[in-house]
């Protein structure tokens, strides 16, 4: 036998055994880092239902209440299953440019570890399920108070379909966003934030403003429930940003720290502001302020230091407060609960100066070996302007097919009515 043959005999029968084992044992599920993902994934359920419902129900009247909490909670319902079927398999099956596969359709074939990861595949799986399950019941917030509840519903799981899925499989399934471009969002600024953002805006375009917008007083029935819900939404957004991660380790640590000095940063400049304005700090304008700050983390709350999130909450604090402005004064667009002003220019704002915060004079990590200021710079520019192009047709679309179906608006009386009686024939407070 020559050498070169005695060679790969011996690698044959020791090497490749050993790099086997080492493979083996390089996929071995972590019980620290799973246990952090299922309590993530719980704080970001805990988001949604009930947080981001509470948040909502408190910004409208009386009488619309009940039907915001059974939009959150249906629409929670609904993805969630959506999800199982078809969202993770579309999402995170492969690696092709525009979609993933069907492998795991109904959640069959799921890995016992997550490929990269030290994580069952069905606790990644539930962790997503989670990002998925809220980004539609962001959008209701823009509508409240003047839509159907079955087209609610419909075009909720049209949307998630047609914008939700192949967006987050070019941010975070391998498609060409990042694959290709490089572009990062570490925890939904592009996925979450930005599609739910330009959703409500489209859709608010569409149906029209509520009866006496601009013309009467809608103030929040109860502040006091806002308050609770943004409390349970800022200890949610732990498992949010620090769950993205996807390790009980050091970034998941520092994400945790930059959501809250982001978030206490933008309360406080919102409120700063709001007394320059109109003469007192309120209680709605703090809550928003810091939801504010949380959404323009988001994207970069991994990849950035406290200087950088201090920075961005500044940033978010006041230039959304300023678009609330804008949007329901200067242009009259019934934005109801600020969606597109709060979660979408927060988003997008923390993706495009995320390369800013991530410089290491900031105390960011810097950038990757095959990337720039420059090059960072623009790929988040397409991540944003390719992901507000995809929305905008894709919400147009999902929008109008529902509504051959189900009409989009209520009727006047039902609108004066309050939709808590007319929609669900209960009321969310009896004051008997």
């Amino acid at each position: 036998m020559k050498l070169g043959g005695i060679k790969a005999a011996l690698a044959a029968a020791f090497v490749a055994p050993v790099a086997a084992h080492a493979q083996e044992a390089a996929a071995t599920v972590n019980t620290g880092d799973t246990g952090w993902i299922l309590t993530a994934s719980a704080f970001v359920l805990l988001m949604t239902l009930p947080g981001l419902g509470l948040f909502y129900g408190g910004l409208v009247r009386a009488r619309n209440v009940l039907s915001v909490l059974m939009h959150c909670f249906a629409i929670a319902c609904g993805v969630s299953l959506l999800w199982a079927i078809a969202g993770y398999s579309l999402v995170f099956d492969g690696t092709a440019p525009w979609l993933g596969g069907t492998n795991n359709l109904f959640l069959a074939n799921l890995a016992d570890v997550r490929s990269g990861l030290t994580l069952p595949e069905n606790a990644f799986a539930l962790f997503q399920m989670t990002f998925a399950a809220i980004t539609p019941a962001l959008i209701v917030g823009a509508f409240v108070e003047r839509v159907r509840f079955g087209w609610v519903m419909g075009f909720s799981l049209l949307w998630t379909l047609l914008v939700y899925f192949p967006v987050a499989h070019w941010m975070w399934g391998g498609g060409w966003l990042a694959a290709q471009w490089g572009a990062l969002d570490f925890a939904g600024g592009v996925v979450v934030h930005t599609t739910a953002g330009i959703a409500a805006l489209v859709v608010v375009l569409l149906l029209g403003p509520r009866k006496g917008f601009n013309k009467t007083l809608m103030l929040p029935h109860s502040p006091a429930l806002t308050m609770t819900g943004a409390g349970l939404l800022w200890v949610g957004w732990y498992g949010f940003n620090g769950g993205s991660a996807l390790a009980a380790n050091g970034a998941a640590a520092g994400a945790i720290l930059n959501t809250h000095f982001a978030a206490c940063a933008a309360a406080l400049v919102w409120i700063v502001i709001e007394h320059w304005r109109i003469g007192k700090p309120t209680s709605v304008g703090i809550v928003t302020g810091a939801i504010a700050g949380l959404a323009t983390v988001t994207p970069a709350a991994g990849y950035i230091g406290p200087m950088g999130a201090m920075l961005l909450g500044v940033a978010g604090g006041a230039i959304c407060f300023f678009a609330v402005q804008i949007v329901k004064q200067k242009i009259a667009i019934d934005d109801s609960l600020d969606v597109f002003a709060v979660h979408g220019v927060g988003g997008m704002l923390g993706s495009l100066l995320m390369p800013v915060t991530m410089l290491p004079a900031l105390g960011g990590g810097g950038f990757s070996a095959s990337a720039t200021f420059q090059t960072q710079l623009v790929a988040q520019a397409l991540a944003v302007g390719v992901t507000i192009l995809w929305t905008g047709a894709g919400t147009w679309v999902a929008a109008r097919v529902m509504a051959l179906f189900v009409p989009m608006r209520v009727s006047v009386e039902a609108e004066h009515d309050g939709l808590d009686l007319t929609s669900h024939g209960e009321r969310g407070w009896e004051m008997d």
